[in-house]
């Protein structure tokens, strides 16, 4: 059965449903139930082996629970002889021998199901007669491994939470990230360590602060168990959404990770694995959320630790939390010393250039340039995430930067990689084809500049498109055709997104025109500044402040001075100015002969009007 059959006999189960509960309501029920059904069929082959286990180590009176985990072969069991077909045999009894089939669960299991709140969906399912013909319908959906994998099981997921979010108005994309996204992070923050990562016994740690459903988690697991088999993955989570945390601690119980790896909370306020540090991290921060709820909590941490915490080089504005969460996992990344860390992090445009010199904004991206921590920033296309059309970021973040890669950043325009999806979902319109995310990541991996060429025909028709890397020739463009040439990869100093922000003074003057002197103090003697006349200038850092000032300002306005205690150093990344290509304007007889032949053909037109 494949994921999209299986999701729809799933919803089928929303029929039932319908009259009892309201639309928006329905995944209250259909999602613990599917995580329940992919539980019983897991363990379904060692059903017998566990119950026996339990059986003769309970006679000889020993704890059973280390016997039951290696019997059942996954890191969890169930000691109760029912499961959900048995369940289908006491129709009158079906509400109590639920409960009796969920106590019976390891405690990890347990907790998925108080996430979800399952309790109450009992007790409503069975008030409302709809408990016996929910579980039977769930009862002969085939979850098992072998039928349905853990890949699969995960879209699966995806797209109940995607369709139940849009019936609550809600935003789907808090929930998960796109897979195709999520394989592009992966294969940028593994690439570099393709050598390390294929040698036998490799074990790594990998945090995602905003797990969601685990779907980063999954994938960077795959990755490695495709390119080396013997490697181990470790995985680390937090997540505040409660069904999104019940979903993916379930998806990690069924992978054989340590479910205690995975904390609940705000990650921002109530930080679930305080004190550690992780080898890799990827993150899909919410886009453009306020952080006033935890502002108490997070202010506390900036003021009283400063750089022994996790925000000590600055606050964004309360508008938008997602620069909270790169400066989170900065702090999360392993000494370099101990072979330091690489991390991803989605963030939308703001990051990039929000606030002047010496806000919270440009003080974090100082703190990220001016310690050479950012290798690369991938710009999406937009219209790639279910719940926001707006252009998206992939910023790759390391402080073990190889050493061609020391003192730079790479840009890479992805914008305009992508292929229109057969069938929109929510915002989501378009996608990154395996062939993109291997341009993408062989751009970052080769750390080249490169082109992308466009062949038009002589119809102005595109023809094709070529990726230029470095030195490589432009294609020939066709007998009456043309070659377009963009940027799509860049490399920068870090400096280069540096300045200063002077303040120029002006004197301020008399009703005669004479410069007001000050008459006491410091300023005693000297030129007032006319605060009307105030203005401030940005600086390149490459740039010597006095030789700028005297060839741009000077010329002028020979009276005005800086003021040096103003003087800030900010840091910003126009990241689009740097791919924009001048196109110049046709000439001028070519717009006058089109403008001709249009009002000659609305003269014809008016002349056949009044005939």
């Amino acid at each position: 059965m494949n994921q999209q059959s299986l999701s729809a006999f799933i919803w089928s189960v929303a029929d039932l449903l319908r009259g009892d509960y309201k639309q928006s309501e329905y995944g209250r029920v259909i999602l613990p139930f599917t995580v329940l059904r992919r539980l019983d069929c897991v363990l379904a082959p060692t059903k017998a082996a566990v119950l026996a286990e339990k059986t003769k180590r309970e006679a000889a009176g020993l704890n059973p629970e280390p016997f039951l985990l290696r019997v059942a072969g996954q890191s969890f069991y169930n000691t109760s002889p029912l499961d959900m077909k048995t369940l289908m045999g006491d129709q009158d009894h079906i509400r109590e021998n639920l409960y009796s089939y969920l106590q019976a669960f390891a405690p990890a299991v347990r907790d998925v199901f108080e996430r979800f709140e399952f309790h109450a969906q009992v007790e409503r399912l069975a008030r409302s007669g709809l408990l016996y013909r929910v579980v039977e319908k769930f009862a002969n959906i085939d979850l098992h491994p072998q039928r349905v994998s853990n890949h699969q099981m995960g879209l699966v997921f995806e797209e109940l939470i995607r369709k139940f979010a849009e019936i609550s108005n809600e935003t789907a994309g808090e929930h998960f990230t796109p897979r195709e996204v999520i394989r592009l992070m992966v294969n940028l923050i593994f690439v570099e360590d393709d050598d390390v990562l294929s040698r036998p016994g490799v074990v790594r740690t990998l945090y995602d602060p905003t797990a969601g459903t685990g779907g980063m988690l999954s994938i960077a697991g795959e990755y490695l168990a495709e390119h080396n088999p013997e490697a181990r993955l470790t995985v680390f989570g937090q997540e505040l959404n409660p069904e999104s945390y019940a979903i993916c601690k379930a998806d990690m119980v069924i992978k054989g990770q340590d479910v205690a790896n995975i904390a609940f909370g705000n990650t921002l306020s109530d930080d679930g694995h305080s004190g550690k540090a992780f080898d890799y991290m990827l993150s899909n921060p919410p886009f453009g959320v306020e952080w006033k709820k935890v502002e108490k909590e997070v202010r506390k941490e900036h003021e009283q630790q400063g750089y022994n915490g996790r925000f000590g080089p600055g606050l964004p504005r309360v508008s938008d939390g997602s620069m909270l969460f790169l400066l989170h996992l900065i702090a999360k990344m392993r000494p370099t010393k101990d072979g330091g860390s690489r991390f991803g992090i989605v963030l939308n445009g703001s990051p990039l250039f929000t606030g002047g010199a010496g806000s919270g904004e440009s003080e974090i991206r100082r703190y990220v340039l001016e310690n050479d921590l950012c290798e690369a920033i991938v710009g999406l296309p937009t219209d790639m995430f279910y719940n926001t059309g707006i252009s998206t970021y992939v910023w790759i973040v390391s402080n073990r930067k190889p050493e061609a890669r020391k003192g730079k950043v790479q840009l890479i325009d992805a914008s305009g990689f992508w292929q229109k999806m057969r069938k929109s979902l929510g915002s989501k319109r378009k996608e990154l084809s395996d062939a993109h995310i291997a341009d993408i990541t062989r751009m970052f991996g080769e750390f080249v500049e490169a082109q992308q060429a466009t062949v038009f025909s002589a119809e102005g028709k595109e023809l094709a498109r070529h990726l230029i890397r470095d030195a490589e020739a432009a294609p020939e463009a066709p007998v009456g055709g043309r070659v377009e040439l963009a940027p799509v990869s860049r490399i920068f100093e870090n400096e280069a997104f540096g300045y200063h922000t002077i303040t120029v003074e002006r004197p301020l003057r008399d009703e005669a025109g004479n410069i007001v002197l000050g008459q006491k103090g410091k300023q005693k003697g000297k030129p007032q500044p006319d605060s009307s006349l105030r203005d401030t200038e940005n600086v390149p850092l490459s740039d010597d402040v006095m030789s700028y000032f005297k060839r741009e300002v000077l010329p002028h306005a020979p009276d005005a001075w800086i003021d040096p205690d103003k003087t800030k150093v900010g840091y910003e990344i126009p990241f689009n100015r740097h791919f924009y290509v001048f196109k110049p304007p046709r000439p001028l007889d070519v717009i006058d002969a089109e403008l001709k032949q249009t009002t000659d053909r609305i003269l014809e037109m008016i002349k056949g009007l009044t005939a």
